[in-house]
């Protein structure tokens, strides 16, 4: 079975995160370690990048730096099986819908507004 690589620009690109940020995280212990050539570059697999995809959509819900840490140090670690990964991705999931909750009801009243402000500017024409 072959396993696609990609050099480090090609990464970056898939990911969407610079050469900078995905050498940051693999330092970090959130994944890795990527694979190098014979002359040292970095070659990231499909795996690399599937991961990276994972820590970014986590990033994009709000996880910090600390919460990926814990994450995957969870991972790691499932002597206990995965309830310390669960309640980390349910504590996190419930603050997520709370802010949901806040960005719906801003957008209701917004949109009140417009909708109320539109008609005033439609009487006055």
């Amino acid at each position: 079975m072959t396993t696609t690589t990609y050099a480090p620009a090609e990464a970056s690109e898939r990911t969407g995160l610079s050469l900078d940020t995905l050498r940051y995280y693999e330092k970090l212990g959130l994944f890795g370690p990527v694979q190098r050539t014979s002359t040292g570059q970095r070659i990231y697999t499909d795996g690399d990048v599937a991961w990276v995809g994972l820590l970014v959509c986590l990033r994009n819900a709000g996880l910090g730096i600390a919460d990926l840490q814990r994450f995957v140090g969870r991972l790691r670690d499932r002597s206990n099986g995965s309830a310390g990964l669960v309640e980390l991705l349910e504590d996190h999931r419930t603050r997520l819908r709370a802010e949901a909750e806040k960005i719906k009801l801003a957008l209701d009243v917004l949109d009140d507004k417009i909708e109320y402000y539109s008609r005033d500017q439609s009487a006055r024409k």
